[in-house]
């Protein structure tokens, strides 16, 4: 319990940082044009540039400057050229089965058709609001695994457990924090991506929708695709539409990864159900990761 506290300590120090990262990206993506000084961003987060500088290093890993790198067209375009390759290479390994979430040990469960019809009779659905380093979320979990995800928006913690709801309306839902809390810590936690601790999906959807969020789990951190990538990574290339359509319907937040698909290069100008600067700290926060996991390897 005491170590749960410390982490819970932990966690509520980043989702507050979080807020303060949060209102500094929406103050870039509001003037990036203007390419803003940091001594304007850090006023921007209510900080002195020095306190700035050091709460953005610590919650990010690198700089302001090398995160906003991170965000700027000409990585953007890199990244994509890179996407088909990683997209093509997952479809011929085959995403029906069991597949790895990069560092998570994901393994995937569709709703049985019957229990889609039932849209959740008879299920046991426990809840949990927790503290994360990109704010406040609400993870549901069901015997066979986690059924959603839900970052927590300004209309509060009721609207984010709603939407959940909304999916399996046929299910009991109870609060259980101590359980939730231990599915957190295999996605967040110092065991994350441990074989011996999967992380298990369990998730509804039409066999498109399906194939779509799949796709998703191909992309590894760090790099981005678009709506068309995705489309014609499933054999449907004209469908780029219907395939927004399904990353907007996406249960599980974070998990399956709706946060790298952009639209072309429009990285300020991009759409994100659950706010469009999470969208980008999130786009930042992991190329930030796979540069410095990068650097680790080449330097062993």
């Amino acid at each position: 319990m005491a170590q749960q506290q410390i982490e819970t300590q932990t966690a509520q120090q980043k989702a507050q940082d979080f807020a303060r990262i949060e209102r500094a990206l929406a103050y870039i993506r509001a003037n990036f044009r203007d390419q803003p000084e940091l001594d304007d961003i850090a006023d921007a987060a209510a900080l002195s540039p020095f306190h700035f500088q050091r709460l953005f290093t610590r919650w990010a890993g690198v700089s302001p400057k090398q995160f906003l790198g991170y965000l700027t067209l000409d990585h953007a375009k890199r990244a994509l050229d890179r996407a088909e390759s990683v997209l093509d290479a997952a479809y011929d390994a085959g995403l029906s089965g069991p597949s790895r979430l990069h560092d998570l040990f994901v393994n995937f469960e569709g709703i049985t058709p019957g229990q889609y019809k039932e849209m959740g009779n008879g299920l046991d659905i426990r809840y949990g609001i927790h503290p994360g380093f990109l704010g406040d979320f609400i993870v549901a979990v069901t015997d066979r695994g986690i059924c959603g995800l839900q970052f927590v928006g300004e209309d509060g913690p009721e609207a984010a457990l709603a939407d959940i709801r909304r999916r399996l309306p046929g299910a009991t839902f109870r609060q259980a924090q101590d359980e939730t809390w231990a599915h957190c810590e295999t996605v967040f936690g110092p065991g994350r991506g441990d074989p011996k601790r999967p992380l298990r999906l369990w998730y509804k959807g039409t066999n498109f929708q399906i194939k779509v969020w799949q796709a998703l789990l191909s992309i590894p951190p760090g790099q981005l695709v678009t709506y068309g990538d995705i489309a014609r990574a499933i054999g449907q290339p004209t469908a780029a539409r219907a395939v927004g359509t399904a990353v907007g319907a996406n249960p599980i937040g974070l998990l399956i990864p709706c946060h790298r698909v952009i639209r072309s290069t429009e990285l300020f100008d991009t759409q994100y159900r659950w706010g469009t600067d999470r969208k980008l700290a999130l786009i930042g926060w992991e190329q930030a990761q796979a540069e410095n996991t990068a650097e680790g390897e080449a330097a062993a």
